[in-house]
């Protein structure tokens, strides 16, 4: 595969000096993004059975396809991998045939947990509406240890992620990603788990307006759908109805004629749903930006799930927070969801859930995962932080 390799890194080279990769724009930025996944993922999907013909191919393809068409095949090409993490991490955790015989004869198992309106993480963690008790059954897994399934894991599918202190030089580095295995280039690396905000949802983000003072946990998709993951944290030890409104929250200070979270009597609904929190890539927001010097080896790509992939759903680490009444939005049972997304089986539309996801933009081996910040706010950049790319 190395001439292949070859191949793809002289393609991209070719297309960052491209008019389109020069024009000031952020929706130009994202089709430049696109362009490169398009490379990465088809890559990825190439296989080892891949001949120089094909390389050629999808090189030639990512000069002339649409962007349209581009996105379609990114995301074809990442949802199989998703589909195929999800299918390891049933092998992993599924009970077999017979344990689920016997569990048919048995009474359910029903876990009872408050109902919340949602408002929770709108005001210092406290519901306004009157809480429900909702009966949910949660599906009975192998009881295994979240270090158990990441080793599995990583036998099954070539690598893991695992959360430790940084080897980024500076004090505020903290905590730091790393792969430990092999991944290569255009591997879905990890998903960036939380509480989804659509845009009309941001002042109910904790801590509203100054929503990053004290939480670094946050990211922006290009559409502007903000993910908190600082109520997911760092996962759990079982699969569970996971109620985020529950989680601790930032302890921001206000400053003086600063507004808090508008609540305005809007009732924006709170999803309480049964998630695998032992995922072991569910950790994205623990990758730090590059130190001067240093090369980033993810990107971020917009994955929208599409929900009525019922089976893969304990696996995404995401939850959306609002209701159809304000962003125009449609329900499909307990989800809430923004876009439409049209299945290449079929040209009906199906519900989609708005999530983000990192992708190896080369070979990672047994190293920290470095992702590209991108910061642009210039009253609020650190003082560590240092441009990978000056006109990025």
């Amino acid at each position: 595969m190395a001439f292949l390799f070859h191949k793809f890194q002289e393609g991209v080279k070719i297309l960052a000096k491209s008019p389109t990769f020069a024009r000031e724009s952020r929706l130009l930025q994202f089709e430049a993004d696109i362009n490169l996944l398009f490379l990465y993922t088809s890559y990825n999907r190439l296989g080892r059975n891949a001949e120089e013909a094909d390389a050629e191919e999808i090189i030639d393809m990512a000069n002339k396809a649409s962007l349209d068409d581009q996105q379609k095949q990114v995301h074809e090409n990442v949802h199989s991998q998703v589909t195929n993490f999800c299918s390891y991490m049933d092998d992993i955790l599924l009970l077999d045939q017979k344990v689920k015989d016997n569990q048919a004869t048995s009474p359910a198992t029903l876990h009872f947990s408050p109902r919340s309106s949602g408002l929770g993480l709108a005001v210092d963690g406290n519901s306004l509406a009157q809480d429900r008790i909702v009966p949910t059954a949660v599906p009975e897994t192998k009881t295994l240890h979240r270090t158990e399934v990441s080793q599995r894991l990583k036998d099954l599918m070539g690598y893991t992620l695992e959360v430790k202190p940084s080897q980024i030089p500076h004090e505020d580095a903290g905590k730091g990603l790393f792969l430990q295995g092999e991944a290569n280039i255009g591997s879905v690396i990890a998903f960036y788990p939380g509480v989804v905000y659509p845009p009309a949802y941001y002042r109910y983000i904790p801590g509203y307006p100054r929503v990053d003072a004290q939480n670094p946990h946050l990211i922006t998709r290009y559409d502007g759908t903000m993910i908190n993951a600082q109520p997911w944290g760092a996962g759990g030890e079982c699969r569970e109805l996971w109620d985020w409104t529950s989680s601790p929250e930032p302890k921001c200070t206000m400053q003086a004629g600063e507004k808090g979270s508008d609540l305005d009597g809007t009732d924006v609904g709170g999803n309480l749903e049964v998630f695998e929190r032992r995922n072991p890539l569910a950790f994205a927001h623990f990758a730090n930006h590059p130190a001067k010097g240093m090369v980033p080896n993810v990107m971020v790509y917009p994955y929208d799930f599409p929900l009525l992939e019922e089976d893969m759903r304990p696996y995404i680490p995401n939850v959306s927070f609002g209701n159809d009444e304000e962003t125009e939005t449609s329900k499909f049972g307990s989800f809430r969801f923004i876009k439409m997304w049209k299945s290449n089986n079929n040209e009906s539309k199906v519900p989609v859930l708005k999530t983000l996801l990192l992708v190896a933009t080369r070979a990672i081996c047994d190293e920290e995962v470095m992702l590209n910040y991108r910061l642009s706010n210039s009253e609020h950049i650190p003082s560590w932080y240092t441009p990978v790319d000056e006109e990025d």
